[in-house]
C-alpha cells in the first residue's frame, strides 16, 4: 500500500463512514473508469485523546485479516495510536477490492489525522470528483462538507448500482450552466438515458432555456428528453419525477438560494439530500 501525494484529476473515496465503504468504492469504481481518472482512498481522523471506537468491520467483502478490525471494537474507546493502525488496514482492505476489480486506474492512499472537512479541503483542489457516503460519521453535516467545497459530489446510499438514467435538474442559474458544460465535456452520463427538468412557470424564457439547454445535451451525444413541471415545491416536484419516471441518479446544483432565504424557508439542496434515494451528483455553487 502506497501513501503517496496526490495525483491531479482524482476521484476522491472517502472512507469515513463503515455503513458506506463499500459503495463508496464502487461508485468511485464507476466513475474513475468514465472519468479515465485515478482513486484517491482517504481516511479522515482527527488526533483526540480518546475516540470513541467505530466498527469497520465486515465493511468490504474480503475476508482475510478481517479479524484485525474486529479487534478495534472490542474496546469502548480507542487512543491515537490505535486509531492510526485501523486507519491503514481499512485502507489496504479497500485499495485490494479495488485492485481486484481490475479497472487498470491508479489507486493510491491519503491517510489523514484531521477532520473529515478538513481533509476534503487538502485535496480540492487536485480532485475530479469527491464521492461521500450519505451517513458521514464526522461532527460537520454533509450539507456542510458540500457547501465547503469546489469540487462535484457524489452522495452514495448503503449499496451502489450502476446508474443507466438520470434527472438533470436545470433552473437557469449560472451554477447549472457550469454543471452542463461539465457533464457534456466528459463521459460520466454519456451512457445514459437523462431527463432534463426544470420545475417553473411555463413562460416563454424558461421554455426557450431548457431548450437551449436540452440541444446542448443533444449535440454532445447524449440521449435526453426534456420536460417543464410548474410547481412552487421544487424538491417535491423533482422527487416526484424521478420516482415516476424510475431515474436512477439524481443531478443539480448546489444552494443557489441566498442565506436569509434558507433560514426561513430551508435549502432545496439540503431537503434533496435528506430525501433522495438514489445516489445524487451535486455541482458546487461558485
Amino acid at each position: 500500500m502506497t501513501m503517496t501525494n496526490l495525483k491531479p484529476d482524482s476521484i476522491i473515496a472517502c472512507l469515513d463512514c463503515p455503513d458506506h465503504v463499500q459503495a463508496v468504492l464502487d461508485a468511485s469504481l464507476w466513475a474513475a473508469k468514465h472519468l479515465n481518472a485515478p482513486i484517491g482512498l482517504l481516511h479522515a481522523m482527527p488526533n483526540l485523546h480518546r475516540s470513541a471506537a467505530v466498527n469497520y468491520s465486515g465493511c468490504l467483502t474480503i475476508d482475510d485479516e478481517s479479524h484485525l478490525l474486529q479487534r478495534f471494537t472490542t474496546e469502548e474507546h480507542l487512543s491515537n495510536a490505535q486509531i492510526k493502525d485501523q486507519g491503514k488496514i481499512l485502507l489496504k482492505h479497500a485499495e485490494r477490492y479495488c485492485d481486484n476489480k481490475k479497472i487498470n486506474k491508479p489507486i493510491y492512499c491519503i491517510h489523514r489525522h484531521t477532520t473529515l472537512a478538513e481533509s476534503i479541503e487538502y485535496v480540492d483542489d487536485m480532485a475530479q470528483l469527491l464521492v461521500i457516503g450519505h451517513q458521514v460519521t464526522c461532527k460537520h453535516t454533509l450539507a456542510q462538507l458540500v457547501r465547503s467545497s469546489d469540487c462535484p459530489i457524489l452522495i452514495t446510499h448503503t449499496a451502489f448500482s450502476t446508474p443507466k438514467s438520470a434527472l438533470f435538474a436545470f433552473d437557469n442559474r449560472p451554477i447549472c450552466h457550469a454543471l452542463l458544460n461539465w457533464l457534456c465535456s466528459n463521459a460520466l452520463i454519456r451512457s445514459m438515458s437523462i431527463h432534463i427538468v426544470m420545475i417553473g412557470k411555463e413562460t416563454e424564457h424558461n421554455k426557450e432555456a431548457l431548450r437551449e439547454a436540452y440541444a446542448k445535451l443533444k449535440q454532445s451525444g447524449i440521449d435526453c428528453k426534456k420536460a417543464l413541471v410548474d410547481c412552487r415545491d421544487v424538491p417535491s416536484a423533482i422527487l416526484y419525477y424521478q420516482n415516476k419516471h424510475q431515474l436512477e441518479l439524481l443531478v443539480t446544483g448546489a444552494f443557489g438560494e441566498s442565506r436569509l432565504r434558507e433560514l426561513f424557508y430551508g435549502s432545496d439542496t439540503q431537503k434533496l439530500i435528506g430525501a433522495s434515494k438514489t445516489p445524487y451528483l451535486l455541482y458546487p455553487s461558485e
